[in-house]
């Protein structure tokens, strides 16, 4: 009955309307088509794109909590490595007058003072006291010391990095900051630690990241005035690279001795 209907009613329509109506329904299946195909075109161009490489002039260093006490838990990376980095951060910073805040929760408790080369190698650096809070982000005179620098990218390093690291990272990313956190500056009790650690923080949009990575980022160029001193903080960082450039000069001052 219903078919007899439709019949019916398409005769009474007529062909030209008919015509026109299948034009009409051809042309709403060509727009959704063409807009469905453009959805994700139209969504990505919504995604926040990977910052770009470090600037120094926006850029503050912070290290938190690298106290002699807590590296004694430290077993995802060795204590000598951790404190190597460390100050090649430390050095980095005032090679490139890039501002160092420093901090630890309670300095005369357990875990232990600072360990001395940050302040010695970046004499310019600024501790700040906590009065006990767990993550630095939490403490008002920390936050402000930060927010001073009016500089919005912050390189972070610190024990443990599952929460001396993650927390202050997590809170200043939500607040606005570009965040890196240095993974081999850093130490957690436990490989499984760190790699939980780095998987949150990524969630969260904090850029993982070496510290020769940073070393490099901060630099850029060879095509620099300072570029040998530069060269030093990759040799401090990778042993075998300090090997290869002696025997580059050795082998440079024997081809001088033989012309």
């Amino acid at each position: 009955m219903i078919e007899e209907n439709t019949v019916k009613w398409i005769r009474k329509l007529g062909i030209s309307s008919l015509i026109l109506m299948l034009l009409t329904m051809g042309m709403l299946v060509t727009y959704t088509t063409i807009a469905t195909a453009q959805q994700p075109t139209q969504m990505a161009a919504k995604t926040v794109a990977y910052p770009p490489l470090l600037d120094p002039a926006d850029t503050v260093i912070l290290l938190l909590d690298h106290q002699s006490g807590l590296f004694q838990t430290v077993k995802d990376i060795s204590v000598a490595e951790l404190r190597t980095n460390t100050t090649i951060l430390a050095k980095v910073a005032k090679l490139a007058k890039i501002p160092v805040i420093t901090t630890a929760s309670e300095p005369n408790g357990p875990n232990g003072p600072l360990m001395p080369e940050i302040h010695q190698y970046a004499p310019h650096a600024v501790f700040v006291p906590r009065k006990g809070e767990i993550s630095a982000w939490d403490n008002k005179d920390f936050v402000d010391a930060v927010r001073k620098t009016g500089r919005k990218t912050l390189i972070m390093a610190g024990v443990w990095t599952s929460v001396c690291v993650a927390f202050p990272a997590i809170q200043a990313k939500a607040e606005g900051y570009n965040v890196y956190a240095v993974i081999d500056a850093s130490g957690d009790p436990s490989e499984m630690a760190s790699r939980t650690t780095i998987a949150r923080l990524t969630q969260a949009g904090v850029i993982p990241v070496s510290t020769n990575a940073v070393v490099c980022e901060i630099q850029r160029t060879w095509a620099r005035p300072d570029a040998a001193e530069y060269g030093d903080l990759y040799s401090d960082y990778a042993p075998n690279y300090k090997a290869a450039v002696e025997s580059y000069l050795r082998a440079q001052e024997t081809l001088k001795g033989k012309k």
